[in-house]
């Protein structure tokens, strides 16, 4: 009797089980999704308050819009409006010129005081430490108070002694030659603190080895300091001199608080003129002038850091 051939069988794959798409994103993630919920507070707060506003003002910075209508695109209208402007060059200038009479005084004020306060035999150097916070703490809205009350031309108490031995008065705020000194001492006196507080924690944390090395050597105190501590300052003084920078350019209290941008607009800083857009309304033009700023921040602070590397960073 004849037997039929055998059908061949057809082996079927294995059925892969099916994933959910929660399933596939939890291992795209990498198995967990622990670690984004504890990071997702701060992309939520930097999405919103960082990330959308700068996205949504470089888009205001190519429009016409006063808050009151929709923004109209007109291109680059208001960048070139802008350095087309005298008001924005001379603002500009201004703040060049603050920077020359703050910055240099005020890192060199900060070495100085910071390096007789880490001296281990100066007396009652806790007390001088904690007198130091004195401008930093008080408010500047009081601080300027103050400077009114003594540089007042008719009023002032710096003019009447200057009447005490029979020199003339000098319009402190109300001449452009004198408003500019006037408004850079305001500023050196409430800033100068946090300056001299960076400055002490820089040179406590050079190590004391490296004097006791020198002191073997035969170097005395001064050669120290220009030997050892100067050099091992150069990345603070860096920092200073840039954070102090980004102060200068977009300062706006004390001016206007002081002085409201005059005499003649000799105290309007790039920060008071790029207010005084907000405050009439103009924010395609205060958004570009924003912008602007940025950009000339950005080239100066890279500027600054590449001129004060080391031989060893560069």
């Amino acid at each position: 009797m004849a037997v039929a051939p055998s059908q061949p069988q057809t082996v079927l794959p294995p059925v892969m089980p099916s994933r959910s798409p929660i399933a596939r994103l939890r291992r795209w993630l990498g198995g967990s999704f622990s670690p984004y919920l504890f990071i997702a507070p701060f992309v939520i707060f930097f999405c919103s308050f960082s990330l959308f506003p700068f996205l949504y003002s470089f888009f205001l910075s190519f429009t016409h819009w006063h808050g009151d209508t929709d923004p109209r695109f007109i291109g680059l209208s208001n960048y070139l409006f802008l350095l087309t402007d005298s008001s924005f060059w001379q603002s500009l200038l201004n703040s060049v010129a603050l920077w020359f009479l703050i910055i240099p005084l005020r890192v060199l004020i900060a070495v100085i005081i910071a390096a007789l306060l880490s001296l281990p035999a100066l007396r009652l150097r806790s007390f001088f430490r904690t007198s130091m916070l004195l401008s930093y703490v008080v408010p500047l809205v009081a601080i300027a108070q103050v400077w009114l009350v003594l540089f007042d031309q008719d009023f002032g108490a710096i003019n009447t002694l200057l009447g005490i031995i029979h020199l003339p008065a000098i319009g402190w705020l109300t001449t452009s030659m004198w408003a500019k000194p006037t408004l850079a001492l305001l500023v050196l006196w409430g800033g100068s603190a946090f300056s001299v507080l960076v400055m002490l924690a820089a040179i406590q944390a050079v190590p004391a080895e490296y004097y006791e090395a020198a002191s073997i050597d035969g170097a005395n105190g001064i050669q120290q300091f220009f030997s050892i501590t100067l050099p091992l300052l150069r990345r603070t003084i860096a920092f200073l001199i840039v954070f102090s920078t980004l102060g200068v350019v977009q300062m706006f209290a004390e001016p206007k608080v002081l002085t409201n941008g005059g005499p003649y607009n000799s105290t309007t800083t790039a920060g008071f003129q790029l207010n005084a857009y907000i405050t009439n309304s103009d924010f395609g033009t205060g958004a570009a002038n924003s912008f602007l700023l940025t950009i000339l921040l950005v080239i100066l602070s890279l500027f600054m850091l590449r001129f004060l590397q080391t031989g060893e960073e560069k």
